[in-house]
């Protein structure tokens, strides 16, 4: 049973930094497609961006050239380096791991089906003001 535990919310000012984390457990992390996504109040959840098995990325407009998407494999744990934050990227955000082994597609396929191809994590909450 996989479990995706996400850490390193808060809250910052606009143009400040903050770095979440992923930890998992339960699977090779090197072999599953991670993303992470967000969900303001009232509105949808929103894929920001993602990594392959290969460290191939991508990226939403929104946060193309602020955030960065990284894994370690040795410490299953994946990370998103938020900087130059705006009020606009208040939200939960959430980590997701694609379940089937070297899957691939737009954000991991995680976007499709309301996520049901994907694990997700609980959420930590960032608030930027």
């Amino acid at each position: 049973h996989v479990q995706l535990v996400e850490s390193g919310g808060g809250s910052v000012q606009a143009g400040g930094s903050l770095r979440l984390s992923c930890t998992h457990s339960g699977y090779t992390s090197s072999r599953h497609c991670m993303a992470w996504f967000r969900q303001a109040p009232g509105k949808e959840r929103e894929a920001i961006t993602s990594i392959t098995t290969y460290s191939g990325t991508s990226y939403a407009d929104s946060v193309k050239g602020r955030f960065t998407i990284s894994r370690d494999n040795a410490k299953n744990t994946l990370y998103l380096e938020m900087n130059s934050l705006k009020p606009e990227d208040t939200a939960m955000y959430y980590c997701a791991m694609r379940t089937e082994p070297r899957a691939s597609g737009l954000y991991c396929g995680c976007t499709v089906s309301n996520g049901v191809l994907c694990n997700w994590g609980q959420g930590t909450q960032v608030t930027v003001s």
